[in-house]
């Protein structure tokens, strides 16, 4: 009997033996699993986050850069386009920049985005109007100029 519990034991440590490699290699490889997944995601975040501080440092330039432009200008049309400067700075200001874990880090953004084109679009029109405005003149004078030549 000894002989046949010697043999028993022997073939549950086979048996077992596969089993506990098993479950070695499982664990090492959900560890090494992790390890890698941790670093992708470093990775990742990183770039992210580089991408979205570029983009809302840019808006923020953007804001400071015509505040200083307009900040001569105090007629009623320099008034709305400072205020929505204002509120473009404000909103960017507030970003949780040092929190990855706030909930409403891509709303936020998009809201910042929304106000960007906005204001984006109020200063392009004026220099748009600007130009067009120029233009005219420069037309008009051309035009002056060339009856001018004419009767001289």
């Amino acid at each position: 009997m000894a002989a046949v519990a010697a043999g028993t034991d022997m073939f549950d440590e086979i048996v077992m033996a596969e089993e506990r490699f098993h479950s070695e290699g499982y664990q090492e490889g959900y560890a090494e699993g992790s390890h890698a997944g941790v670093v992708e995601g470093r990775r990742y975040g990183s770039l992210h986050g580089a991408k979205i501080g570029s983009e809302v440092g840019y808006y923020l330039g953007f804001a400071l850069t015509w505040q200083c432009l307009l900040q001569k200008c105090t007629d009623e049309k320099n008034s709305k386009k400072m205020r929505a400067l204002d509120s473009l700075v404000g909103m960017i200001q507030k970003f949780p920049y040092e929190d990855p874990t706030y909930d409403k880090l891509q709303e936020d953004l998009e809201k910042i985005r929304g106000k960007f084109k906005q204001v984006d679009t109020k200063l392009v029109a004026a220099r748009v109007l600007k130009q067009l405005q120029s233009r005219r003149l420069l037309t008009f004078l051309s035009m002056a100029c060339d009856v001018l030549k004419s009767r001289f």
